[in-house]
């Protein structure tokens, strides 16, 4: 399966939490312990397109991918928020997890698209579970 994220309706580059402050916003999806295909936060939209394999592991579905992470049965998407260095590093302060589970009802799909708002109700980068009305999955 093919798992489309589009992400729409991002923050903007400059955000300020508690007693932190960023100024070059990006977000990424989170490879291993990396983050990867990092797009800023002030775009437009975002895109990322992730291969996942739906296997079958004692009688459940199970999902795997570079990009998976998580034990079988908790198994999610890392995007992750991060603040840009002007040497390039990338400094994470908050993570959103898009749930495998989710996608069940599409098992047999060959693409999924996940539709995500990446503005929190206070207008922050959208963090922790993903769920609707932030999140909405279909085939087209």
């Amino acid at each position: 399966m093919l798992l489309q994220i589009r992400g729409y309706h991002l923050p903007g580059r400059a955000w300020q939490s508690h007693d932190e402050h960023y100024d070059n916003v990006h977000v990424g999806i989170q490879v291993g312990k990396e983050p990867r295909e990092l797009v800023r936060a002030d775009a437009e939209m975002s895109s990322w397109t992730i291969p996942i394999d739906v296997i079958m592991r004692d009688g459940k579905l199970d999902f795997r991918g570079a990009a998976v992470q998580g034990r079988p049965g908790d198994r999610f998407i890392y995007l992750t928020w991060g603040d840009v260095g002007e040497d390039g590093t990338f400094g994470m302060f908050r993570r959103a997890k898009l749930m495998l589970a989710d996608l069940e009802p599409f098992a047999g799909a060959e693409q999924v698209i996940a539709r995500i708002g990446l503005t929190d109700e206070c207008g922050g980068p959208t963090c922790a579970r993903l769920k609707p009305p932030a999140l909405t999955l279909s085939t087209d």
